[in-house]
């Protein structure tokens, strides 16, 4: 079984480029970051430890599906629900895959909430 507090420290670290321009938060109390003054639900993503994985959710994929076009299948497959990717483990691979896939979400997050991308119809 692999070791989920460094897999939750993976995760934290590939969000750690994005801490300068969002807010530390919470959403049914899972630390998250957000754009700051969002609201609750307008969150980059949040991070919650299980006894069997870690998950990571992101739910402006949902607003930019595009984001996940260049993934691999094998990372798709992490994506267990509409915001929510499960990570049992993190090898060096699939950590890069992450960090890809984040820097993807985070132009049209930022621009958004700056005023120059309007999210998808949900």
């Amino acid at each position: 079984m692999a070791d989920l507090h460094a897999v939750e420290a993976r995760i934290w670290a590939a969000l750690a480029p994005y801490r300068g321009d969002l807010e530390e938060s919470s959403i049914y109390g899972m630390p998250s970051l957000r754009w700051p003054g969002a609201k609750a639900h307008d969150y980059f993503a949040a991070v919650q430890r299980s006894a069997r994985k870690v998950s990571l959710y992101a739910i402006a994929v949902d607003a930019w599906p595009e984001t996940l076009t260049e993934a691999s299948d094998r990372f798709r497959a992490r994506r267990t629900g509409r915001a929510t990717f499960s990570f049992p483990d993190l090898d060096d691979e699939m950590a890069q895959e992450l960090d890809a896939f984040l820097a993807r979400l985070f132009v049209p997050y930022r621009g958004h909430h700056s005023g120059v991308t309007r999210p998808r119809s949900r």
